[in-house]
């Protein structure tokens, strides 16, 4: 008899655990219910063991074989926010300005601003197509090499206002995916063709953690208008926190080539610092 006491003594704790265990787990996934911006909640940290000298754990223990219970739980990842508008601007410390280069890579000229940018020591943005960088992922591996940010510019730059979700969506995730490959890590940055942005693509530049990021100045070198022409529109528009829009594809843009040799050294003669915007991985 006392050993079925037992018994059903042991069944009855095991069924307690277990309903305690269910109950907890449905707690933490109700947490994380709610609006789409809000950022999900981080299950209450393990309850950690008093420590033992004979078992106590070295730094470098936590880094090669993390445990469950040790050290503090680990956040939540963190939701990038769905805009309704791009970025205009991005600032800094002091005279702070971007210069972006899209539509590319290409072999022709891609390599060209690199070399510039180089010589002068300073980091820009590259809003690339998938279906150029796809053929051309050595230029994604110097940009990353030479500290440049790479965005996500759709595969085929159509006009995202005519596309249905399903065909954004595979623009943006194709081109993330190459962009991935080759530069080495997921873009955070996306910016719509023809600044055509709409309310599925904030969403969808969102799921995928990216921000949109227009333009302040826009050079017009697409339409070949004469390098003196794209070097005064960007020495005219300078100002603190300006986003210069250029081209190093889709065209002949030799002109973009050598207009960036004569302004880019004017910009830091008059005390601009040429830079990019950084942001945590979401």
């Amino acid at each position: 008899m006392k050993k079925d006491q037992l018994l059903t003594r042991r069944r009855a704790l095991i069924a307690g655990a277990a309903a305690l265990g269910a109950t907890g787990a449905a707690g933490v996934l109700a947490s994380g219910g709610g609006d789409e911006t809000v950022r999900p909640v981080a299950p209450a940290p393990a309850p950690v063991p008093a420590p033992q000298e004979s078992s106590a754990l070295e730094p470098s223990d936590y880094r090669l074989q993390p445990l469950t219970g040790y050290g503090p739980a680990r956040a939540a990842p963190r939701r990038t926010r769905v805009r309704h508008q791009p970025f205009l601007r991005v600032y800094g410390r002091g005279r702070t300005m971007v210069l972006t280069f899209d539509d590319g890579p290409d072999p022709r000229y891609t390599p060209h601003i690199l070399d510039t940018l180089a010589e002068y020591d300073v980091r820009a943005m590259f809003f690339v197509c998938g279906e150029m960088a796809v053929d051309n992922q050595d230029l994604l591996a110097r940009m990353a090499d030479d500290g440049h940010i790479v965005g996500n510019h759709t595969w085929t730059h159509p006009l995202l206002t005519r596309l249905k979700r399903s065909e954004i969506r595979s623009e943006m995730k194709r081109t993330s995916d190459v962009i991935e490959n080759a530069y080495g890590e997921r873009p955070l940055w996306f910016r719509a063709p023809y600044g055509a942005w709409n309310r599925a693509a904030f969403q969808l530049g969102a799921e995928m953690g990216m921000e949109p990021l227009a333009w302040t100045v826009d050079t017009l070198d697409w339409t070949t208008p004469g390098t003196g022409t794209i070097v005064d529109r960007v020495e005219d528009g300078a100002a603190p926190g300006v986003v210069v829009l250029s081209h190093d594809a889709g065209g002949d843009r030799s002109q973009s080539v050598r207009a960036l040799r004569h302004y880019l050294p004017y910009l830091l003669d008059s005390g601009y610092h040429i830079t990019v915007p950084r942001r945590r991985h979401a």
